[in-house]
């Protein structure tokens, strides 16, 4: 993994890493029974090189919580690992250079049970689902792996009862983990 992310840190292969002050390959164990899969690194994520340290990593780590893990118990990326500009939403040859090159290869390495997936980008690169109102808490397996949707912690600053939905969400992680 250290090789990947170093290559991660000098990445050149869509635009993003034009605007960025830091990639963000992302970190923890390997292997680890869950991968916490967000959007993109936000401004904190960009100016320190690690994934969900501003605002909303404190929400992730109050989820993860919920679920009876910390944050050194699970490995957490990005979608890409550069800030788009104004955090616009990723582009999809941004996502799809990424995918390709990067994340792909880090669930390999990591090879998690469950895959959590945070927000409509992160849930649309692995699975063909609804809107978050209606997949949220839902959980499909593919490949030998479940993935589990849910909202990414950033909607609770625009709309705070989801953050109800989501600690619903790591209650259903919970149980996955137990039964597993």
């Amino acid at each position: 993994m250290h090789e990947l992310d170093e290559a991660i840190r000098v990445c050149v292969k869509c635009p993003l890493h034009e605007s960025r002050t830091h990639a963000v390959p992302g970190e923890g164990p390997v292997p680890a029974h869950v991968f916490v899969l967000g959007e993109a690194p936000g401004a904190q994520e960009d100016k320190k090189g690690r994934p969900f340290v501003g605002p909303s990593g404190v929400i992730l780590g109050q989820l993860l919580e919920t679920a009876g893990l910390t944050r050194q118990d699970v490995y957490i990326t990005s979608c890409v690992k550069c800030r788009p500009p104004q955090n616009r939403t990723p582009r999809t040859l941004e996502l799809d250079a990424c995918q390709e090159n990067w994340l792909n290869r880090q669930i390999g390495l990591v090879d998690p049970k469950v895959v959590v997936l945070l927000g409509r980008v992160a849930i649309s690169r692995f699975l063909e689902e609804g809107g978050l109102r209606e997949s949220h808490g839902r959980t499909v397996e593919r490949d030998g792996r479940v993935y589990l949707m849910t909202y990414h912690p950033a909607a609770a600053f625009r709309v705070p009862e989801t953050k109800d939905s989501m600690r619903q969400d790591m209650a259903v992680l919970r149980h996955l983990l137990a039964s597993a």
